[in-house]
């Protein structure tokens, strides 16, 4: 059984149902058919967590963070295990060149090895009252013209524990995905998508939540105002949490600290030398600092800290950013290939946005953040600019034709309607 950290909206027992989500709005029932009807999570045999798997993840997890600092500026935020997530969930429905260049670039790992790696290491991920790590997973389908693939569906029950369900994609569905989301982060993301566009078929959202408590706590003599030099130029006065830190350590253009959470998960803080700044050092990130890290964590070396209290949000579009690292044919309407994933009786289906959602808040109690992946799935063929407008409201002829033949099997004329 997979652990409790991986939750789905609703139980899924029948086709047809009605998502229940509770939001600041209040209840809201939504009808969708269940896609996971008859398809049970198979038993998945986890795999050993080694060097190879934390080297590829690290390759990504920096990569990904660097192009994504660049890409903005401001502060930052990025929960590279919700994007290669919900990458990975999306992955299972490439196939040809598609399929191998988003293997290349999550890490360069076959499918099969990182649909192991990746189940073996989140149900590994400890959660509890004091440390809480949950992870949620849902795929949402237009049903009116996506045909979608029993065997992605399965993989994705087997080693993701995602929830999948179809609907019309209409006012309800964006309420119930919103709501999906504002549940699944506690609250702390309120929201992912403004509008379901005309062009989208597919939604496959990851979601994460974390909670949790200091190892040991600032109290209020360690909290001491002070001022903070921002990267604008500008100063801030803000509160400061002091104390003196175990872990320390250096690398060749930082001093950093790691402070631990209550159970399972640490703190690490980077401070860039003089002359270095932000922008140096995370230039400069690479999978060396794990094992700095690492050997910090082996005590000896104390620190006096100061870290500033501090709260905000984030938001990127890594549509570029990917295409970039080395999965550009997934974005291309014309060369993407998804027939793993299904298909759209419009047009040929692509990855039409990637779009990323943090939330960060940090105080002399702890520590709590989400964020929330959003991969659209696209029909190329779809242009709403282009179409032609017909509109049925005079007497018109109509036919019912066989498909081998397209011979009409009826011809008629509606003149009027009472």
């Amino acid at each position: 059984m997979k652990k409790i950290m991986y939750r789905t909206l609703c139980l899924l027992l029948i086709a047809a149902v009605s998502l229940v989500s509770v939001g600041c709005g209040g209840v809201k029932k939504v009808n969708a058919d269940d896609l996971m009807k008859g398809i049970e999570a198979q038993s998945v045999q986890a795999v050993e967590i080694d060097d190879t798997f934390v080297a590829a993840m690290s390759e990504f997890y920096f990569e990904l963070y660097k192009r994504s600092y660049a890409a903005q500026e401001g502060n930052s935020l990025v929960s590279p295990l919700s994007v290669m997530l919900a990458l990975a969930m999306t992955a299972n429905g490439a196939d040809g060149a598609t399929k191998a260049e988003m293997e290349q670039t999550l890490g360069g790992l076959f499918m099969d090895d990182l649909n192991a790696y990746l189940y073996s290491y989140v149900n590994a991920l400890p959660s509890t009252d004091k440390s809480k790590l949950e992870i949620a997973n849902s795929i949402w389908f237009r049903t009116s013209r996506m045909t979608v693939e029993e065997d992605f569906l399965q993989t994705n029950a087997d080693y993701y524990d995602a929830a999948a369900y179809g609907s019309k994609f209409g006012d309800d569905t964006l309420k119930a995905i919103n709501n999906w989301v504002y549940n699944n982060t506690d609250g702390m993301i309120d929201k992912i998508l403004d509008e379901i566009k005309e062009e989208a078929v597919m939604y496959l959202i990851n979601a994460i939540v974390f909670d949790a408590e200091w190892g040991v706590e600032y109290n209020k003599d360690d909290v001491v105002d002070g001022v903070f030099y921002c990267a604008n130029g500008d100063t801030a006065d803000v509160e400061y949490l002091s104390g003196t830190e175990g872990a320390y350590f250096k690398t060749s253009n930082a001093q950093g600290f790691v402070k631990r959470y209550k159970q399972g998960y640490s703190f690490v803080g980077l401070l860039p030398d003089e002359g270095i700044g932000a922008d140096g050092l995370v230039d400069s990130l690479s999978g060396d600092l794990i094992q700095s890290i690492s050997e910090a964590r082996k005590g000896g070396k104390y620190a006096f800290v100061k870290l500033p209290k501090f709260s905000y949000e984030y938001k990127l579009t890594m549509n570029k950013i990917l295409a970039e690292m080395g999965m550009a044919r997934a974005f291309n309407s014309k060369a993407a290939d998804f027939s793993k994933m299904g298909t759209s009786s419009i047009g040929n289906i692509f990855i039409g946005d990637v779009l990323h959602k943090t939330f960060i808040e940090l105080t002399e109690k702890g520590t709590r953040a989400a964020a929330v992946t959003k991969v659209e799935i696209s029909d190329e063929a779809w242009d709403p600019d282009g179409l032609v407008t017909l509109n049925f409201d005079r007497p018109f002829v109509y036919l019912i034709i066989d498909d081998s033949t397209n011979l009409p099997v009826f011809i008629g004329s509606l003149q009027n309607i009472e």
